[in-house]
């Protein structure tokens, strides 16, 4: 596979569809969030893997929201797509649906973003196609992305800044509204 010519976004489209059984389901009765996450990774891999030709790990997960709960008897169904590439690193956005087929109810319960970086023969990162955007859909994916990162390093750094410079007067403030007790 040539890796300096872009490969179009419809290429790596992927979707899985699983019947959701009752082993799957929680003391709760509702779907386990672990076995749509672990769905979820799945469809991430074979997204990823696709654009790439290679070898994909997951580095991270972003936005993992549960929407409404999934049911034993649904059918769910998993849509990736790769929307933003790097030199490595890809992300994959997730899209789960599920639909109870007696009722032909359909209900969107997951949208999820993982990151995916494409390994090598050396089991280290290796470079990725870039990334055609064929649609408006695809070009305000891959525009997202690239703000969702932005947004992420930006908390990152901003969460590393307020764990060095920690203000007891103003820790004291924060705990005071809300539903704690300390002990120290």
């Amino acid at each position: 596979m040539d890796i300096t010519e872009a490969r179009p976004s419809s290429l790596s489209r992927v979707t899985i569809t699983e019947l959701m059984i009752p082993s799957y389901a929680n003391f709760g009765g509702k779907i386990h969030g672990g076995i749509l996450l672990s769905l979820m990774d799945k469809v991430a891999y074979a997204t990823a893997s696709k654009h790439s030709g290679a070898y994909c790990v997951t580095v991270s997960v972003d936005t993992v929201n549960f929407l409404q709960p999934v049911e034993v008897g649904e059918l769910v169904s998993l849509m990736g797509s790769v929307n933003y590439v790097g030199n490595s690193s890809m992300i994959v956005g997730i899209k789960v649906i599920s639909e109870n087929v007696k009722t032909g109810t359909v209900k969107h319960t997951n949208t999820s973003y993982f990151t995916m970086v494409a390994k090598g023969e050396d089991d280290k990162p290796t470079t990725v196609p870039p990334l055609r955007l064929e649609t408006e859909t695809d070009i305000r994916r891959f525009v997202e992305a690239i703000y969702r990162k932005r947004f992420v390093r930006e908390h990152a750094d901003y969460l590393k800044e307020i764990k060095k410079n920690r203000d007891p007067d103003e820790i004291k403030r924060l705990l005071a509204k809300e539903r704690c007790e300390v002990g120290v």
